[in-house]
């Protein structure tokens, strides 16, 4: 073989093997990236359900000062694929955890003096997570709502100067016994804090939640 042809062979093998080993840094990668957006409150892996206060259940593999960022979370992609599977899906298969963010209307945020007083009325608790939560009888989580800034939590003082510009409520149905009852509960109180502290209710798209969205989680539990 030519010299010269040898080395251009030679050449252009060591750049496909390169770019290879490109191509399979990328995919770790972002599977690595993934995994951790994945990460919230850190929540690993779904599948646990946590028990409130005194109660030391093992379930998210919670701790007060381990609470990782709120808007990374991530939704089941095979799931969440379109609003038009969301519309025309008579039922779909449920995503491992259900979020959605209400929004103060006011450009100042909600403050913490009227996130404790409207929890109140909806009754939701403050737990030793720094979040608030729906409990059931026996003082297991049924959903959390989350603050969207820093690391997610409500301080346990000096609340009136506390503002955030809105809330993460999420529910892991797939741990739940009545899952359809209680996502009832959650979209209600959703809908009530939306009202009481003047907010939007967006998606996993963050857009405007419809009644087609609703009713299509409903249908998959």
């Amino acid at each position: 073989m030519d010299k010269e042809l040898l080395r251009v062979v030679i050449i252009g093998t060591g750049l496909i093997i390169v770019m290879g080993l490109l191509a399979w840094s990328y995919l770790r990668n972002r599977k690595l990236q993934e995994d951790e957006d994945f990460d919230f409150l850190g929540i690993n892996k779904p599948g646990k359900r946590y028990a409130s206060k005194d109660n030391k259940s093992t379930s998210f593999s919670l701790e007060d000062d381990d609470v990782g960022p709120v808007h990374t979370l991530q939704q089941d992609d095979d799931f969440y694929d379109s609003d038009d599977d969301l519309e025309h899906s008579p039922r779909i298969s449920a995503p491992a955890i259900i979020q959605f963010s209400l929004i103060a209307n006011a450009n100042e945020g909600f403050n913490g003096i009227d996130l404790v007083n409207a929890f109140s009325i909806v009754g939701l608790e403050y737990g030793s997570l720094k979040i608030y939560e729906r409990l059931d009888a026996k003082r297991l989580v049924d959903y959390g709502v989350a603050s969207m800034i820093g690391t997610g939590i409500f301080p346990d003082e000096d609340i009136e100067s506390f503002y955030t510009p809105g809330l993460v409520f999420f529910m892991q149905p797939g741990v739940l016994d009545n899952a359809q009852a209680i996502f009832d509960d959650y979209i209600e109180t959703l809908q009530l804090l939306a009202i009481e502290l003047d907010g939007t209710i967006l998606d996993h798209h963050k857009r405007k939640l419809t009644d087609a969205t609703i009713q299509a989680l409903r249908l998959s539990l």
